[in-house]
This record gives C-alpha cells, structure tokens and sequence, in this order.
C-alpha cells in the first residue's frame, strides 16, 4: 500500500479510537518474507502471469512484477491492442508481447494466471470466461464486470477448480473487499456507505475552495484523473457498479446495478459550497446502501456530509468506506483509492494469495431488490428572479405533499434577477419531494431546475 494509505477500524461508541495497519508490498501478511511460518510456505514453481491490458495499472502492475517481485510470482506476457507502442525497455526480453489475448491461451503460453486490466463487459467478459473454463484463475480490477456478471463468473471458477480474485475492483489500493471478506465475516452487516469514486471526490474537493465545475474538471483531464468522456465517473455509474459489489460482499444482497438510482454531480456549483459551509457541511459523492426491516435501500448521489462525519475529511483522490455491522458498529477504511500505482497493489496482493494458495471466503449472496426509499432530510437550491410572495408559494408546495422546511438561508448581495437561495427539509421521501419541485419548476419565478441533495445524518 503506498504512503499515506491506511485501514481504520473506529467503534461506534469511541469514534476517537483508530486502528492503523501498514502493509508491505511484498507480502501483504508479513513485512520480512524471511519469516513466513511453515503454514505459509512460499510456492515450489513460480505462477507464470498474464497480464492483459498496459494501461497506468497494467504497466504499474508489470513494474511491480519484475522490479520488486513478490516470491512465487513471474511476468510472463502482455497483451495489448496495437502493443508496439507499449513496449519498454524496462520490460525483460523473455516476456512475450502480443496484440492479441487469444495468444496467452494457448497451453504452449504455460501461461498460469491471467490478470484483466482492460476494464468494461466486452471483449473482456470472453476472456476472463476463457481463462476460468480452462481451470486457470484470473484477478482483474473490472468493476463493471463483477457487478454485472460476478455470481455467475464466481460459479464458473468454483466449477473448474480455480479462483476470481477482484481486491482492486473497489476502492484501488484499500483492502476494503479482503477486509469485508476477511476481517468482516463474522459480523453482520446493514448498511456501507462511503466515497468510492476518485474523480468525483477530486473535483468536488477542489470546487470547496470556489472553482467551478468545468475549471476543476479540465484539470482532472490534465492531471489524468479524469477521461475525455467522463460520463462514467461524474453521472454515478462508477460509484453504482462499486456500491453493487459492496453490497453482495458485506450485506449479502445481490442486486443488479442498473437497480441503483445514480443523481450526477454536474449540477453542483459553487454556491452550494458556500451554503453548505454556512450549514457546517461539505459535498461529496456518496454511494449508500442499507438494509431495514422494510426493505433495502440504495443510491449514488451527491449528498451535503457533515464536518464531523469520516466522509467529509476525503479530499483529492482518496477513497472512504463506512460499514455498520450490528455486533462490530462502525468501521472506516481510507486511503488511495484511485491511481496506478495503489490500485497495482491490490491487483498483485490478490496474485500473492494465489501464489500461497489461499483465495477467496466463498459467501452466499441472494438475489435482491431495492425496494424503499427512507424518509431523509434534504437541502434545495432554487434559482429565482426575486420577488414578493417566492417563499409561500414553495412553502405551499411542499406542504402539499407533507413535507416540512427546517430552514431558509439567503446570502445577501446576490443579483435579483438570479437570486440562488437554499430550502432545507424535515425528512422526507425522495418521491414526494420531487412532486413537489416539479410543480415548483411550473411557477414562473423558477429559472432552472432546483438542485436537491439529500443531507447525510447519522
């Protein structure tokens, strides 16, 4: 795990009380292999490795692979689409290079494990398939396919003898899936919660200082935290195939992503910051999932985060994990989670238990629906040209649909002709709240759709 990195465990009843753990990049079990004990022997051949996709993890991965290899791993061929504009020097002469996938399969390759760093459902759902029905395992960091397909591609390794090991597919370089897995088995846990998504979180955290959107995401594009199209990450659909992953893993719910509502954080401004800090908040995306007696609940979304809540302290692009287990309360994971480098590490710590024979905690998840959404308070922010009588007519609306306002705020100074001022709410359901904007938006003072954001509380 790179500097910085760290894996908090704090109690719900002294949330001052923070376990640290470091983690060697060697050997995520012990810093000195030298004393590996007998029950965890270092394997008699190498495990030969494919590595397919040299994109900033793949090559990051490789660097780690053949400049500080772990014991009983070995790079053995990289694949790539038009790959002679990837090859380095840095690179051994005896590691085959290909433009094609389909080359590593073939039993002359001697090809032992395969790691996919391709990302997306196609072609890399066919060779991830390809290397599981052939009985030789696989660890990839496709977020987009385990959410999608992971029960299934699971079912298929059980069946061929091999393993599906995705440590780096949540939260890069945070050991949050081995610590659920692992650390969280005997708990039981209803709710996760946490900043999953990199990109967001540095653009929101940059905009806390007043930059606008489009400023702080052309820089995201520059710094490379960001891709030219950067749908995926700002309208939620990342976070959402993160956050259906969690909740299989740690709520034991299997839930198909497109179920999970997923709001965009392109609609937050500026001046929602400077509300929010008048409310001793801040705004980051969030992905949230929690089971009740009622039912389950799930969405991404940005959501306004109170200055004493763990969530609120993740700036750039660090990640953050909350679970909430009924006998262990609170634990908090932190650290990198996006990046080449710390997501590379979770990728070869996965290589490192297979190398040492160990997989993963079989745990049986059961299909699932979200089917409540809780009544939560909420902040809004109209955009108005001033004049008498605004706030009874939204305070009619609202109260059409039963929902209470708790406070108005309206920084002085602003243009009358665009006046941005925030309503917050009582908890409501998102469902009423929302019949209440659309009237809302019908009434001639409204001048863009209202922004509402659900208020995070504990």
């Amino acid at each position: 795990m790179p500097p910085g990195s760290e894996v908090k465990a704090s109690s719900t009843r002294s949330p001052a009380f923070i376990m640290k753990g470091t983690f060697s990049l060697r050997n995520p079990r012990v810093s000195n292999p030298s004393s590996v004990p007998a029950s965890f022997p270092a394997p008699a051949h190498p495990l030969r490795i494919g590595l397919i996709g040299f994109g900033t993890v793949g090559s990051s991965v490789a660097r780690i692979l053949i400049e500080d290899a772990p014991a009983g791993l070995q790079l053995a061929a990289v694949a790539n689409r038009n790959v002679a504009r990837k090859r380095t020097d840095w690179v051994p002469s005896s590691v085959l290079w290909t433009d094609h996938a389909e080359d590593m399969f073939a039993r002359e390759a001697g090809i032992d494990v395969f790691v996919e760093l391709v990302g997306g459902l196609e072609p890399a759902s066919g060779w991830v398939r390809s290397a599981l029905t052939a009985g030789r395992s696989v660890v990839t960091a496709n977020k987009k396919l385990i959410a999608f397909h992971g029960p299934e591609l699971e079912s298929l390794a059980r069946h061929n003898g091999c393993h599906l090991l995705f440590g780096a597919a949540v939260a890069g370089g945070i050991p949050v899936i081995p610590g659920i897995e692992h650390g969280l088995s005997g708990d039981r846990i209803t709710r996760v919660e946490g900043i999953l998504n990199g990109t967001c979180n540095f653009i929101l955290s940059a905009m806390e200082s007043g930059a606008d959107y489009a400023t702080v995401l052309a820089d995201a594009q520059h710094r490379g935290y960001a891709e030219a199209d950067p749908t995926e990450d700002v309208a939620g659909y990342d976070a959402r195939a993160k956050l259906a992953i969690l909740m299989r893993l740690a709520m034991r719910v299997h839930v198909h992503p497109e179920q999970i509502e997923a709001r965009p954080i392109t609609t937050v401004s500026a001046v929602d910051f400077a509300y929010a800090a008048e409310l001793d908040s801040t705004i980051r995306q969030i992905a949230r999932a929690e089971q009740t007696s009622a039912g389950l609940a799930a969405v991404v979304s940005p959501m306004l985060i109170p200055r004493q809540s763990p969530l609120a302290w993740s700036t750039g692009t660090e990640n953050m994990v909350v679970t909430c287990g009924t006998h262990g309360g609170e634990v908090v994971f932190s650290g990198h989670g996006a990046g080449g480098h710390p997501t590379a590490v979770a990728v070869v710590s996965d290589l490192v238990n297979l190398a040492h024979g160990l997989g993963r905690i079989p745990g049986e998840s059961f299909p699932a629906q979200v089917t409540i959404e809780p009544a939560v308070p909420h902040y809004i922010r109209f955009l108005v040209r001033d004049r008498p009588g605004i706030v009874a007519s939204i305070a009619g609306a609202l109260a059409a649909e039963s929902i209470n306002i708790n406070a108005i705020l309206q920084k002085p100074g602003c243009c009358a002709d665009r006046l941005p001022f925030v309503v917050t709410v009582e908890p409501c359901r998102t469902s009423a709240l929302r019949r209440a904007l659309e009237a809302i938006e019908q009434m001639d003072f409204v001048l863009e759709k209202p922004l509402d954001m659900q208020i995070l509380k504990k």
